[in-house]
């Protein structure tokens, strides 16, 4: 099977069409829900895509600023297995799966692996920092208020939450469109540290 690598016009379209999205029941708070409309929100069921190492894209090249007042680069990464976790405030699904990051991520602890968020289209960073706190998130996460992450991510990660694991080149080895469980993640990060044992 051959890969398929996304222009940068299908990039960009698809990230237009994820930003006109409706509000698909993200929380009950009529602030959470309108929030979530103006961001776009589309919901995911937790499929999970995972790329056979020979069908890889390029590296991604997410950077940016993060909601802590550092900077992050994912070029300073490679070499190890890469979390990239998207996630906003105003999405109760990533709410719900907020516990399983921190477990999958103390799960993994050691192992040449470095999580990241992607806090986005936050209204402020001081609102994505209280609740990543809140939530337990101990990794950094860049602030992407205007949705360039989904072209960072070369459209591969079209919902809130989603989670894509990077292989030790940079490359998506696997992608969670919804929240993700601690097994599936942890399963995901060892299958992936194990393609360069």
């Amino acid at each position: 099977m051959t890969a398929h690598r996304p222009t940068r016009r299908t990039v960009v379209a698809a990230a237009s069409t994820l930003a006109v999205m409706a509000v698909a029941g993200c929380s009950s708070s009529s602030d959470t829900a309108d929030a979530a409309q103006d961001a776009g929100y589309r919901s995911g069921d937790g499929t999970l895509h995972l790329i056979p190492a020979a069908e890889r894209d390029e590296p991604v090249e997410l950077a940016g600023e993060t909601i802590q007042g550092a900077t992050w680069d994912s070029a300073d990464e490679r070499g190890e297995v890469v979390v990239v976790n998207l996630w906003a405030s105003w999405c109760g699904p990533c709410a719900k799966e907020a516990p399983h990051l921190v477990e999958a991520h103390e799960e993994t602890k050691g192992e040449d692996v470095a999580f990241v968020g992607i806090n986005y289209r936050e209204s402020s960073k001081e609102t994505g920092r209280a609740q990543g706190e809140e939530w337990g998130f101990v990794w950094p996460s860049v602030y992407d208020k205007s949705g360039q992450s989904a072209i960072d991510m070369q459209g591969k990660m079209t919902t809130q939450p989603s989670t894509a694991v990077l292989d030790r080149e940079g490359r998506i080895a696997a992608v969670v469109l919804g929240p993700v469980t601690t097994s599936t993640l942890v399963g995901v990060v060892e299958d992936t540290l194990a393609e360069s044992a």
